[in-house]
């Protein structure tokens, strides 16, 4: 496939319990187009999270490669992953995973404490920008318990932003939302990869899976389908049809 931004060969990974070897992965081969909105499924069990932490650089396979914007993240040590996963990849998981007791400003600002190459004043620039990005800055003061679901999700996705990177991975992040703040955060996707940005999501859900380019289907540690979506929705367009809901939280 031309001008893959993610490629996996004959991927394995193998769990020791004790006695007992759980095959997650079981010789997966995958190329995803730089650019590309791609959904991946399958049940519980199937190798779909084992996968992600994998491409995330948050695990190591027990056999095969994995290239990441043309480098060989196989060979890598466990601070050359920190340092490739720090500035090629944005993150989105289902529990936002957002500080408490720090600002909606402060949490999107976080990844760039990892790197030395940005003063105070340009963080705080890029984490404005990021937040825009995503419809919150008159938010950047707020804490987490002053922000609604769907704004909590925002400010993460903000976060998976400020680093710029050239993938957004996203575990379940419509998982804890109802269905019109879903179509809003998958609104946000899409427009981000319109700008350029490769998203790879997790989800059980169709629906959500409908408004991405491709689908691949795990099951028993193997692609068990790639679907091609012929009519992809978009949110933009789906947005109007859903009724309105009142933010939980308005101030």
């Amino acid at each position: 496939m031309a001008d893959a931004i993610i490629s996996v060969r004959h991927l394995v990974k193998t769990y020791k319990m004790g006695d007992v070897e759980v095959h997650a992965l079981r010789g997966i081969n995958i190329e995803i187009v730089r650019g590309e909105f791609l959904a991946i499924m399958g049940a519980s069990g199937s190798g779909k999270s084992t996968f992600m932490n994998i491409i995330g650089c948050l695990d190591t396979p027990s056999s095969g490669e994995y290239f990441l914007d043309d480098v060989q993240v196989s060979r890598l040590n466990r601070d050359e992953l920190a340092r490739l996963r720090n500035r090629k990849l944005g993150f989105v998981f289902q529990a936002f995973n957002l500080l408490p007791r720090t600002t909606a400003l402060e949490n999107v600002e976080l990844p760039l404490l990892y790197s030395d190459s940005h003063s105070t004043a340009q963080r705080r620039a890029k984490a404005m920008e990021a937040l825009a990005a995503v419809g919150l800055a008159d938010r950047a003061g707020h804490y987490s318990n002053q922000l609604s679901g769907g704004q909590q999700q925002r400010v993460a996705i903000a976060r998976s932003l400020v680093n710029d990177p050239v993938v957004i991975l996203a575990d379940e992040p419509t998982g804890n939302l109802d269905t019109r703040t879903s179509v809003e955060v998958i609104e946000i996707f899409q427009r981000l990869n319109e700008k350029g940005i490769t998203v790879v999501l997790v989800t059980h859900e169709p629906d959500i899976a409908g408004f991405s380019e491709r689908n691949i289907v795990f099951r028993d540690g193997k692609v068990s389908k790639v679907i091609e979506v012929e009519n992809r929705k978009l949110a933009s367009e789906e947005l109007p049809k859903l009724p309105l809901i009142v933010d939980e939280i308005e101030s």
